[in-house]
């Protein structure tokens, strides 16, 4: 397939809210790259054979979003990221083969270094809310980081441990009660929990009790300012938003589908911000 017929898409059900193509197609435009990156809403009962059809229907990779991305690690060969993490949002095919990993690690990485350089260094201990695959992807990265204790904080206590066995001592399950105590000696606090999303309820934490040099991050983009993040920054902590991290794990996807490597720039974070303010 020739750079001019290359085209991507981000399959989710369902998928109209996703801002991938309007990152995507930015780029595309940008760097004067011949191609498209489109929308395919598919339900649960015909991924697998969307998967399969990707080649004949002129795609060279996709993006994963829910509520697919366990099945797309099952209908791929994974990397050693995607399998850790064990949730799949970026595939992309290499001589026939269905390849795949998750950049939602790299995109939180990314983001806390662009917010908050240097943040990792001499960490001692993270605080995660939520146990799904996003709470996955930032435990991934923070112990990639070399974070000694992390707190996994859930309401499904069952859900905390299962991240302690999936990694390993360093992760620390919590119940949903200790959430306020899990924060008194905390340098780090990430949300990865659908908590403070508009439409969601409202998440409930005492951030009085982070240490004063902490960092805050909230991985919900809508609203922009999250209570959390606006919370945070009244006490003048250093804050990193979802926006950030939805823009950075697009990076990996399109290098590997379109051969550049595309650069996260205040206009085009300007440009999906007033996408969400409409």
């Amino acid at each position: 397939m020739t750079a001019a017929g290359r085209a991507a898409c981000v399959i989710g059900w369902p998928i109209e809210h996703s801002r991938s193509p309007l990152i995507h197609n930015y780029w595309l435009k940008t760097y004067g790259i011949a191609g498209e990156y489109r929308r395919e809403a598919v339900p649960p009962g015909e991924f697998r054979a969307f998967l399969q059809s990707l080649a004949a229907r002129g795609y060279v990779g996709a993006n994963v979003t829910l509520p697919h991305k366990e099945a797309a690690l099952a209908c791929s060969q994974p990397d050693d990221c995607a399998r850790a993490v064990g949730a799949a949002n970026t595939l992309w095919l290499d001589n026939g083969v269905l390849r795949s990993t998750n950049s939602d690690v790299e995109g939180f990485l990314d983001n806390l270094d662009t917010c908050v350089p240097g943040w990792d260094r001499g960490l001692g201990k993270a605080a995660v809310l939520g146990a799904g695959g996003a709470a996955r992807a930032v435990i991934h990265g923070l112990l990639q980081r070399g974070i000694a204790h992390i707190a996994a904080v859930n309401r499904t206590a069952a859900r905390a441990e299962a991240l302690r066995q999936r990694f390993d001592a360093r992760v620390h399950p919590c119940g949903w009660q200790e959430r306020n105590a899990a924060l008194a000696d905390a340098a780090l606090l990430v949300n990865a929990t659908t908590l403070g999303m508009t439409g969601q309820p409202d998440l409930d934490i005492d951030i009085g009790r982070l240490p004063s040099k902490a960092i805050v991050a909230d991985l919900v983009y809508a609203p922009l300012l999250t209570p959390l993040l606006r919370a945070a920054r009244a006490r003048d902590l250093r804050t990193a938003d979802g926006l950030g991290m939805l823009l950075h794990q697009a990076v990996r996807g399109f290098l590997l589908w379109f051969g550049k490597k595309p650069e996260v720039t205040a206009q085009l974070r300007a440009l999906v911000e007033a996408d969400i303010a409409e």
